[in-house]
């Protein structure tokens, strides 16, 4: 039986989805609006923060850019590299520095703790803190000075980090770029992005950071890290009209990033033991299905040993994404479903980490997004506590209550951008009931079967022929109905 869709009358695509977007904040137990107190707080703060208890260094002059979404205005992070002489490269990576700005128990803060992340669906963002700090007085905006903490790490030619460090800076951000501009350059295909040209040496500093991220990758892969090319999409609006989800296409300036912030991850997580504080970390701990994860493979004629293994599962990932690139995708979220998902734990200082499966690594943090993730703004405030010799503002019974209550609500958050993302899929299906479609199962529970087609890239429920049915199974389906208000898309088997 499909789930009935519901016509709004007069309503504009966006207005619906925005709408729909409260309803689910709501209902998911996020706070869509912030409190009174919250808003009486951002007005009474005049500028950016000038000063920090820690000491700083004076680092404007250095060549850094931030790389980010077309569209970003809350920026996180700057990056900067420097060859030296040896053949190794420093690199510089500069978070905003919230926590001046923010102080702990604050209004401002108790609602960043309640909702614990930014939400970002179609039609509406809901920042975790209000966007006059997210999106100028904490964010690293163009040709604007802010304070900021510094991980600095050195590559070495072998790829290996020969040292690192952290400190508080003051910084400039010099270009502000974004990944589609900056990827099709890298890649050749596409000119330099107008705010690189503009700073002389900007090129030859992308390109520096790009190796630099690209050794960095390299040894992870080495090491076990998965190789994942999921399906993110994008929808498309004219003026208030929804006329197209699109996906998003492989980037390499977003690989650039991601690769020097997992490694600044790393660095933040092993300053803060070294000094004797305790850490939240985010891990993936070992697949929760493994055994499936083994039948897939083995339906492409690979074998992965019996036992969770990651460069076992990093090596097959690689070779399928060589042999077929146009399913990678499909396989890619298959794994990730099957691997379960991450959470937040606490590591006592002196006290073994625990890893992360996906990224090969033993140290690793939230560190690098302050302004979007509240993990990363309590990461920050235990980095400034150890650079100003002061004690850890957190109890190791605060960061477990913390860790916990962010793995619930980034969980929630998902759900909800998950939601409006199907809601605005399905408001163009609608006029594609009883078409049909080839789907990858893309999970099988208790719950239901859900399948993902490829044009467009949706997901919905099958409610008709799903037995015998598991995760990466290919199936032909029918649209069988759509409901936009619940983002429900429904198929059968046809």
């Amino acid at each position: 039986m499909t789930r009935t869709n519901e016509r709004v009358p007069n309503t504009s695509d966006r207005a619906r989805l925005r709408s729909i977007a409260f309803a689910a904040m709501r209902e998911r137990g996020l706070e869509p609006e912030f409190p009174p107190a919250a808003l009486a707080e951002a007005a009474a703060l005049a500028g950016a923060p000038k000063t920090a208890e820690e000491p700083t260094r004076d680092l404007r002059t250095l060549l850094w850019c931030s790389i980010d979404n077309d569209d970003s205005r809350d920026l996180d992070q700057l990056s900067v590299a420097e060859a030296l002489p040896d053949g190794s490269v420093k690199v510089l990576v500069a978070i905003a520095d919230v926590s001046a700005a923010v102080p702990k128990g604050s209004p401002i803060d108790r609602h960043a703790a309640k909702n614990t992340t930014s939400v970002y669906t179609p039609a509406v963002i809901f920042p975790m803190l209000p966007e006059k700090f997210s999106t100028d007085l904490t964010s690293l905006n163009d040709r604007q000075d802010r304070l900021a903490v510094a991980i600095e790490f050195v590559v070495a030619p072998n790829r290996e980090l020969r040292s690192s460090d952290v400190y508080g800076a003051l910084v400039r951000n010099h270009a502000k770029l974004a990944y589609n501009a900056v990827g099709a350059w890298l890649a050749g295909g596409g000119p330099l992005p107008p705010a690189a040209a503009a700073v002389p040496g900007m090129d030859d500093q992308l390109r520096m950071q790009d190796r630099t991220a690209q050794a960095l990758d390299a040894l992870r892969h080495e090491h076990g890290a998965l190789d994942f090319e999921t399906i993110q999409v994008d929808s498309l609006f004219d003026g208030d009209t929804l006329h197209d989800v699109r996906a998003q296409l492989p980037n390499r300036a977003k690989k650039l990033i991601e690769n020097l912030m997992v490694t600044a991850n790393g660095v933040t997580a092993r300053f803060l033991d070294a000094r004797g504080f305790p850490s939240l970390r985010r891990v993936v701990k070992s697949p929760e299905r493994w055994d499936r994860i083994r039948a897939v493979a083995a339906q492409t004629g690979d074998d992965l040993p019996t036992a969770a293994d990651g460069k076992a599962l990093g090596a097959f990932l690689a070779r399928r994404k060589k042999a077929d690139p146009d399913t990678f995708p499909d396989l890619s979220q298959t794994v990730i479903r099957l691997l379960g998902s991450g959470e937040y734990v606490v590591d006592p200082p002196g006290e073994e980490p625990p890893g992360h499966f996906g990224l090969a690594v033993r140290d690793y943090t939230h560190s690098t997004a302050p302004n979007r993730r509240f993990p990363d703004l309590i990461t920050q405030r235990l980095v400034k506590a150890a650079l100003a010799k002061h004690p850890s503002p957190y109890s190791i019974d605060e960061l477990e209550r913390l860790a916990a209550q962010c793995t619930k609500q980034e969980d929630a958050a998902n759900k909800v951008e998950r939601q409006v993302r199907k809601s605005a899929a399905a408001l163009l299906m609608e006029s594609k009931v009883g078409e049909h479609f080839d789907a990858v199962v893309t999970g099988a529970s208790s719950k239901g079967t859900y399948v993902r087609v490829s044009a467009p890239p949706i997901e919905g429920k099958l409610m008709k022929g799903a037995a015998g049915l598991d995760v990466g199974d290919r199936l032909r389906v029918q649209l069988a109905g759509v409901n936009v208000d619940r983002g429900f898309i429904d198929f059968e088997r046809t």
